[in-house]
């Protein structure tokens, strides 16, 4: 597999099938040493298909280990749960006594339903949030550590642009995915202030839809591989950290401004094809004019340090 990230270390949260998957056999395939997380693994000690279907749920870290090994890459499969901090905790530990340091964090994660909150459970609402900003909110607690302690590290999490169109139709599901974007901003402003020049975090979504096993109901025409996503991921950990930091965009979006990329029609699912863009062509500026002026900064962390 060519690259010269030989000694870096990529964590894929969530990489099991579909989008995770491919983002895992890439970043090997461009030299990184790759762990792999995600609940779901393969009993080896029965019979199963290999390869399985990339997209389904026999498609697990098991197999998509595998499938990176026999390529010649280097991986480690650990199976974790999002939901359970101590899960989490021991993950990043366990990378960490592996091989000593962690460079890049990828956040694939993630629980989809799409309905009005009037048909949406509150049971799955919550289930949304426990897989959704929880578990990005214990991760970056886990990493960032670590990631401080080696002056050095990236954390790119799959969530948009933040925009009105996005909550229609399924605002449960985007009280977690927009909390997450809102992360990656919060995230990257303390960075900057704390003057981690080496630290970067950004958030990544599809212009157009992509195959996967959520999109399975979507008429081919309208699709892309996954490799436009991965595409995108490698291009954004491999930009300089005043690039990213606190960035949130589209595959395509940065592709186009910062790889050069005008023609897209490799990644069209069937050939010929151009795919529907799902997102708006541009977004909402976030900033307003009092952008750096907060007042009287309040912590309540050092506030309760100081009263004990």
């Amino acid at each position: 597999m060519p690259g010269n990230n030989s000694h870096k270390v990529a964590l894929v949260i969530g990489a099991s099938r579909g989008i995770g998957r491919q983002i895992a056999i890439d970043l090997a395939r461009a030299g990184y040493i790759v762990v792999i997380a995600a609940k779901s693994i393969t009993d080896e000690s029965k019979p199963y298909t290999f390869p399985p279907d990339p997209n389904s749920a026999r498609s697990t870290i098991t197999t998509v280990a595998r499938e990176i090994t026999e390529a010649g890459g280097t991986v480690l499969a650990i199976p974790a749960d999002v939901r359970s901090e101590a899960s989490i905790n021991s993950l990043i530990q366990a990378t960490l006594s592996e091989f000593s340091k962690i460079d890049v964090v990828i956040y694939n994660s993630g629980a989809i339903y799409w309905s009005a909150i009037d048909t949406t459970p509150t049971s799955r609402f919550r289930l949304l949030q426990q897989i959704n900003p929880e578990g990005l909110y214990i991760t970056l607690q886990a990493i960032i550590p670590a990631f401080k302690k080696q002056g050095i590290g990236r954390v790119v999490v799959v969530c948009p642009p933040i925009y009105s169109r996005f909550f229609r139709g399924k605002t449960a599901y985007a009280v977690g995915k927009v909390g997450m974007s809102v992360m990656v901003k919060g995230l990257a402003m303390d960075w900057e202030r704390q003057g981690e020049k080496g630290l970067g975090v950004c958030g990544i979504w599809p212009a157009a839809a992509i195959q996967s096993g959520a999109t399975g109901r979507v008429d081919p025409e309208q699709l892309r591989h996954a490799t436009i996503f991965s595409d995108a991921i490698i291009a954004m950990i491999n930009a300089p950290v005043e690039i990213i930091n606190g960035l949130l965009d589209t595959d395509e979006d940065f592709l186009r401004k910062h790889e050069g990329i005008t023609d897209f029609s490799k990644y069209s699912l069937v050939p010929g094809t151009v795919p529907r863009r799902i997102m708006p062509a541009e977004f909402p500026d976030l900033t307003v004019a009092e952008q750096d002026d907060e007042g009287d900064r309040i912590d309540n962390a050092k506030e309760r340090v100081a009263k004990l």
